[in-house]
């Protein structure tokens, strides 16, 4: 969201990594050249099927352990089910007759009401030999081959190899191996045993061999094969770290004492009833090698003792008994499976059960066949004019004189307009923040002051936002959260902090603040009795010095005066060095350099109090939140202010608690697709942000590669310092977005920290789609994969070159911009009103002092009037009224085929891309290969211009605009220009099901 710092007011009116959460991580394929027996076990099931299933009982310390299971379609055993026996140091096994079925669904317990069934979902296993450790399933035998001896590993015939599980996670890890010469061992491998803090190991006979093929993988489908080349290991000690082998290594655990420390004990243990759920938060604890993990018990209702392990110091405890006391602990645990000693218990009693819509499911499909379009919800569409709210400032802005309040648009409308949206052919929604907000002009969402409730303005009986969900998801659409880490409202955030005054009421002031009233709590839609306000703010009103005051100079007139020469005193309007926000809580300081480090730790704006986000207490509230959120099936997160978090708290708190969240409530290949993108601000043209690695978009793409203090707020100074010294030259590259050659080649993930990002750089340079284009991949090797990029010409804060204004460049510049997004790499997005050039040359955004109407925020459901039906992406059945002539608009017209096209060609929507061997100014070819699959899509495209490509694959070439055919045996196709904002795209028809489709599509305005 756009921000403009300020100091003085001229009036206050102004505006826990899971291991399962991994597979986004690694190639979720197998090794590159596996033996044809090496398929899992379980493929087939048979009569004599069987699982072995082992458990850790490292952090559990049962005196017994039963296994409570239920073959695939059979019947449950008797609780608490057959006891396990010994297997061997931290483990127990027992092997499971399954007769025909082809695994179990399994829990385990202690035999006296105290169980793990996976956070309340249970186990759900295959045949063979399967562990279950800390909530993380794998396949293999731990016991193997275990002890405390390791074979010489100078030895001709052995190979000693050391893998670091740092950079994985894995709790599990197995070798798949085989002696050159040799065969391959049998899916997954062997298992390795744990080495030291950070490292596992295996000894393997080699026999005459001189050395062996590697891979290594979780036993549960997720490989590090080295980017597809295996790894080649010699006899002797060899180490493997972030991919790196090193021969005649020296031991990495030999001068290592065993770690026997255990981690501090959890502290601040508090736990919260909503209905039915318990939030549970602590502090983190210490540990001299570093906390991995916390235990959460629960105690309370029928259902016995329920242990979980977590990643995060947050844990949110749902669809437990109504009115039910329920007691949690909480115990920290390292690497080395040390526990901490028991917290102190918190406790908390469930409410009733709410009658809320049952919560959605993510679609959980690869975000990059989504394209975007981004709508600002109170302005979009109303569909409940009973929750339109002009707040304070209705009549200065001129909006009352406009009839035109400034939350108009709601959850309701759009779900009246989703097959608007269909109908253009978009997949996915972004909506502005849900949450509660507070402030003089809120509309948009980015003042939030209760994050754990939807703002009553948005809703409507029948249209909440999980209607809204479920309405988008039964048609196939995604929706994208805005959400907001770094500030709160200036009224602070509920539940968190809360300011109890902020000035004094005189005479002047009568009409601003309100008489208190302790009985009524805001919302932002109920009429407060005693002031006639929606937009009560009493709670800051007080005649005397409250309390408790922390603000200095409380109550006393300062220099300056409103607009209509009202005195301003001290305290009247928030400000982050008068004291009147905890420094624990919140940042006490003004930005004073947008590059430098305290862009990240100062307020921006008076209305967006800043939190201190690296406080545990914050980051808990935080989570907390969005798990809500997560929970209702949302299917991404757009983060807001991302570049004004640390990358360190990113990476350690918040993106690991999102694919925490997902992969416990919906699976790991949903927390794999649950798209995050964050808006990191860089209004310039370059490649790095005025030469600041910090402050710009493609950093926060990458996990840190260096280890810092424990401590978030020591560790993100560290971070800051290391990555400012090492400068641009020195920042990782990728070849994630580009082709080798022709030849599509399998993404190289294990270094992505779980954001993508808004592409700065291309919005800035899309005041000419050819600039855009040449500047957007010139730094596509700096991002983890630019692929992701989410990419739009202008927005709701700036347009293209930090214009004020909404795009103005013509409507064939814009068909040139929207044919060079819905082809080139990225997944393309557009502002809502743009298929119109809706205000195009309005000023974006001038707050309270002018109309709404007048600016690139106008309100838009009049342009959708009428009734309109899709019967698919990009095709309208009907439409009658207004927005039949939306929909006839040349540029609707334009993205309804673009659309069309990149659904029906994979390679623009996933592919790697390349301009090498081509001629022309804003032309590429791309590729996208999925051998699992079976898909192979390849394309050469040109836009608005001529090109000449060579070196590329013979065969049959259709182009999906014209269905023109050309047929390539040298190498070599020319194409002729096709013209401003048209485009040529030539599929290579590899028969079947990577047929080349031909034409796609009737001929419209630009694309004929």
């Amino acid at each position: 969201m756009r921000r403009t710092s300020r100091r003085l007011p001229g009036r206050p009116l102004a505006a826990a990594v899971a291991a399962a959460g991994l597979l986004g991580l690694l190639t979720a394929v197998p090794p590159a050249n596996p033996a044809p027996a090496t398929a899992p076990v379980a493929a087939t099931a048979s009569a004599d099927t069987t699982a072995t299933v082992f458990y850790s009982t490292k952090t559990r310390n049962w005196s017994a352990y039963h296994l409570h299971y239920a073959p695939d379609g059979g019947s449950w055993t008797t609780v608490p089910g057959t006891r396990m026996a010994s297997a061997c140091t931290d483990w127990v096994k027992l092997t499971v007759p399954l007769g025909g079925a082809s695994g179990l669904k399994a829990t385990f317990n202690n035999g006296s009401g105290t169980w793990d069934n996976n956070a309340g979902k249970n186990y759900d296993l295959g045949t063979g030999s399967i562990t279950v450790k800390d909530g993380v399933v794998a396949h293999s035998d731990p016991c193997t081959d275990t002890g405390p001896e390791v074979p010489d590993p100078g030895g001709p015939n052995t190979a000693s190899v050391y893998y670091a599980t740092s950079s994985v996670g894995w709790s599990t890890v197995n070798l798949h191996y085989r002696p050159h010469g040799g065969a391959w061992t049998t899916v997954p491998g062997v298992g390795m045993e744990a080495a030291c803090t950070g490292w596992v190991r295996r000894t393997v006979d080699l026999g005459s061999a001189t050395g062996l093929q590697a891979t290594f993988n979780n036993g549960n489908g997720v490989w590090d094969n080295n980017n597809g080349s295996d790894y080649t290991l010699p006899a002797g000690l060899t180490t493997v770290k972030d991919r790196k082998v090193t021969a005649t290594a020296k031991d990495p655990c030999a001068a290592e004492e065993p770690d026997t420390e255990a981690p501090s004990v959890p502290t601040g243990v508090k736990a919260a009833a909503d209905g039915v759920s318990v939030l549970v938060s602590w502090e983190p604890s210490t540990d001299d090698r570093g906390v991995t993990r916390y235990q959460v018990t629960r105690t309370g209702g029928t259902k016995g003792t329920f242990v979980t392990d977590v990643g995060s110091t947050v844990f949110a405890d749902t669809g437990l008994e109504a009115r039910t006391a329920y007691r949690y602990t909480v115990r920290a645990v390292d690497a080395a499976g040390n526990l901490s000693a028991v917290s102190s218990p918190a406790t908390a009693t469930t409410g009733e059960k709410p009658t809320a819509p049952a919560t959605g499911t993510p679609l959980g499909t690869d975000p990059r066949k989504d394209p975007i379009y981004f709508v600002l919800t109170a302005r979009f569409n109303d569909g409940d004019p009973t929750n339109n709210r002009g707040g304070s400032q209705h009549e200065k802005s001129g909006n009352a004189a406009n009839n035109d309040p400034m939350f108009r648009g709601d959850f309701k409308g759009l779900v009246q307009k989703l097959d608007y949206i269909k109908g253009l052919g978009f997949s996915a929604i972004w909506v502005t923040p849900v949450v509660l907000n507070r402030s003089d002009y809120d509309y948009h969402g980015y003042h939030g002051y209760d994050f754990y409730r939807v703002d009553p303005r948005l809703e409507s009986a029948g249209a909440s936002y999980q209607d809204l969900i479920n309405a988008a998801h039964a048609k196939g659409m995604k929706i994208y959260q805005d959400v907001i880490h770094n500030h709160s409202s200036r009224w602070g955030a509920k539940g968190l902090f809360t300011p109890t005054a902020y000035g004094v009421r005189d005479s002047q002031w009568s009409w601003f603040y309100d008489e208190k009233n302790d009985g009524f709590a805001y919302d932002g839609l109920t009429v407060e009795p005693k002031s006639g306000k929606s937009y009560y703010n009493g709670d800051l009103w007080s005649t005397a010095e409250p309390t408790g005051n922390t603000c200095v100079g409380w109550g006393t007139p300062t220099g300056h005066t409103s607009p209509e020469g009202y005195r301003i005193y001290n305290c009247q309007w928030p400000s982050p060095t008068s004291g009147m926000f905890p420094k624990a809580l919140y940042h006490n300081c003004w930005i004073g350099n947008w590059e430098g480090e305290d862009s990240r730790s100062c307020w921006l704006h008076d209305d967006l109090a800043d939190f201190n986000t690296e406080n545990a207490q914050v980051q808990n509230y935080l989570i907390g939140a969005y798990n809500k959120y997560i929970d209702m099936g949302v299917d991404g997160f757009r983060l807001d202010t991302a570049v004004h978090i640390p990358r360190t708290t990113w990476n350690r708190r918040f993106l690991p608690a999102i694919q925490e969240r997902v992969t416990q409530k919906f699976g790991a290949e949903a927390a794999k697709n649950f798209f995050v993108f964050g808006e990191v601000a860089a209004f310039v043209n370059d490649k790095w942000n005025r030469g600041s690695v910090n402050h710009s978009a493609q950093f926060f793409t990458w996990k840190e590669r260096k280890e810092y203090s424990a401590d978030d707020e020591k560790a993100a100074l560290e971070m800051y310092d290391y990555e400012q010294q090492q400068g641009t030259g020195s920042q990782p590259v990728s070849d994630n977005a580009f082709l080798q050659g022709n030849a599509y080649h399998a993404p190289d993930r294990s270094r992505f920290s779980g954001m993508n990002v808004i592409d700065m750089r291309m919005h800035m340079n899309f005041g000419d789609a050819n600039n855009a284009f040449h500047n957007g991949k010139d730094s596509d090797d700096s991002y983890n994969d630019a692929t992701y990029n989410v990419v739009y010409v202008d927005s709701h804060d700036y347009g293209p070159n930090k214009s004020s204004e909404r795009y103005t460049g013509g409507t064939d510049a814009w068909a040139e911009n929207m044919s060079l997004m819905w082809t080139f790499r990225g997944i393309p997005t557009l502002y809502y009103g743009s298929e119109i050039e809706f205000q195009k040359g309005k000023q974006i955004d001038c707050g309270p002092r002018c109309p709404l109407a007048s600016t690139g925020r106008a309100y838009f459901g009049d342009q959708l009037a009428g009734e309109v039906t899709a019967s698919d992406f990009g095709k309208v059945s009907s439409a009658t009224g207004k927005v039949a002539d939306t929909l006839a608009a040349p540029l609707a017209r334009h993205l309804q085929r673009l659309n069309e096209i990149r659904r029906a060609v994979p390679a623009l929507q996933m592919g790697q891309y390349s301009t090498e061997g081509i001629s022309g100014s804003m032309a590429y070819k791309r590729r996208y290969t999925d051998a699992a699959g079976g898909t192979d899509s390849f394309a050469l495209v040109t836009v608005s211009g001529s090109a000449t490509y060579t070196g590329i694959p013979n065969g049959t070439y259709k182009d999906a605009v014209t269905g023109d055919t050309k047929v390539v045996s040298g190498g070599t196709l020319a194409v002729p220009a096709p013209g401003k904002g048209n485009l040529r795209v030539y599929v290579l028809d590899l028969g079947g099901k990577n047929a080349a489709p031909g034409k796609i599509g009737a001929a419209g305005p630009y694309l004929k």
